[in-house]
């Protein structure tokens, strides 16, 4: 039943996804020109020591358009990646509060070295604007309110995972 959830859900996610990351992607036009110089360029992301408790995550590849935007490799059709990104993924929650913070995660890049160095770049310099998105649709001073509530509780998530982990780490300690 749960794998049956997780295998409707999955995709639509992804797909949610892809389309968050355009709408960033798109908003810098120096983040989609970089990409449009690598299209057709396979790129993996590749969470590592995910919980096994947890669904295992759908397959995180992307297809770089020509557009310079990026479209979900669910398959790969038997292709193999130009670019793997590999990240810490073993507490989702705090890596899931660290990126709505802005807080880029430590990466291991392997690759084209051209197509790394222009990811890298993403991920040093590209950034949502959530405030001007809702600014859009709610006004600026509710804008300002729901992005100000939003911040605080990314940053409670935050520190929440982190004294989960570090109580998880002592009570290992102990029993060791």
């Amino acid at each position: 039943m749960l794998q049956a959830l997780h295998q409707l859900l999955a995709p639509a996610a992804m797909q949610r996804t892809t389309l968050v990351l355009n709408h960033v992607l798109a908003a810098e036009p120096a983040a989609t020109e970089r990409l449009r110089a690598q299209a057709g360029r396979r790129i993996e992301l590749q969470p590592q020591a995910w919980p096994g408790l947890l669904p295992a995550p759908p397959r995180l590849a992307f297809l770089v358009t020509p557009a310079g935007l990026l479209d979900w490799d669910a398959d790969g059709a038997g292709q193999g990646a130009d670019l793997t990104v590999r990240f810490d993924a073993s507490n989702p929650a705090l890596l899931m509060a660290r990126a709505l913070t802005g807080e880029t995660p430590a990466v291991e890049i392997d690759g084209d070295a051209q197509l790394a160095a222009d990811v890298n770049w993403l991920l040093q310099n590209l950034r949502w604007d959530v405030e001007a998105d809702l600014e859009r649709v709610l006004g600026p001073a509710a804008a300002h309110q729901v992005f100000r509530l939003g911040g605080g509780l990314a940053r409670a998530v935050q520190a929440a995972a982190k004294a989960a982990q570090a109580a998880a780490a002592g009570l290992a300690a102990r029993r060791a």
